[in-house]
């Protein structure tokens, strides 16, 4: 079985308050993408295993959340054993969640694969054990996220006729280190209420609280943004922690042309 899991954005990222766990109570919307990895499953005879190709994957194969998914399900359905072929095509530390995404279709396909009739509640419920953002992306939907990113709620908000361009530049961002340089504080303006507003109204209004620190740390993300905006993004913000930066054009033609410019970066020009 083959499938390809997609990449998200945030639409807004409000971080609201310090938890007494140490996590961060936060506000976004999550929308996704059509930038893929590619996940196959087999069954096999031998161990359980993953073979990653493409993208470098730095993380041993125990500690992958893709191998962790499977574990999870193994241990409480008592599957037989699979070999997983991961091509990555996402950047890592891009803010673009594909770990996450790949981790959860490996939840989706096997589900399907052995038949295990798991609601998709339940699958995401295991989901947001591996990781915040695991559970959006059972649904893969635009989903409007609270407490720690996994409270998720529908949302509709559409991009339907736009482009996007990603803007991935050469460093990543630990997110552990981006959540510590921020001051959580209650958001000046209503997300829900400014996501249905027009694209060309959201600059100033819908806002990542992490662009404020880790621009400061890494002002080429700051250059990539403002370069967006110069060259006719609607709208333009960093993605989640980072270093993916995207601009939200009219046309394939505005997006192509501005990606043109980051000759130093990786670009994606994705037709929504």
């Amino acid at each position: 079985m083959i499938s390809f899991p997609n990449a998200k954005i945030n639409l807004g990222l409000n971080i609201v308050e310090r938890r007494p766990d140490g996590y961060h109570n936060i506000e976004t919307v999550f929308y996704p993408v059509p930038l893929t990895d590619i996940l196959e499953i087999v069954p096999t005879t031998g161990e359980p295993s993953l073979a990653c190709y493409g993208n470098a994957v730095d993380c041993p194969v125990e500690k992958n959340l893709v191998m962790r998914a499977y574990l999870m399900m193994q241990e409480r359905f008592d599957l037989p054993p699979v070999a997983m072929h991961l091509y990555k095509h996402i950047p890592d530390g891009a803010g673009l969640g594909g770990g996450s995404s790949d981790a959860a279709h490996v939840l989706l396909m096997l589900n399907k694969m052995f038949d295990l009739q798991q609601p998709d509640s339940e699958l995401a419920t295991m989901a947001a054990r591996l990781g915040a953002d695991c559970a959006f992306f059972i649904y893969n939907r635009p989903m409007m996220a609270t407490g720690i990113g996994d409270v998720l709620s529908p949302i509709d908000v559409t991009l339907n006729g736009k482009t996007l361009l990603l803007v991935k530049p050469p460093v990543g961002v630990d997110t552990r280190t981006a959540y510590s340089r921020v001051v959580p504080h209650a958001p000046a303006t209503s997300l829900e209420r400014t996501v249905h507003l027009p694209v060309a109204a959201w600059d100033g209004l819908l806002v990542n609280d992490f662009e404020a620190s880790v621009f400061a740390a890494l002002p080429q993300l700051w250059l990539i943004k403002a370069q967006l905006m110069d060259v006719g993004a609607q709208y333009a913000a960093m993605s989640g922690s980072g270093s993916t930066v995207f601009g939200i054009f009219d046309n394939d033609k505005l997006a192509g042309q501005a990606a043109d410019i980051f000759t130093d970066c990786a670009t994606f020009v994705l037709s929504l």
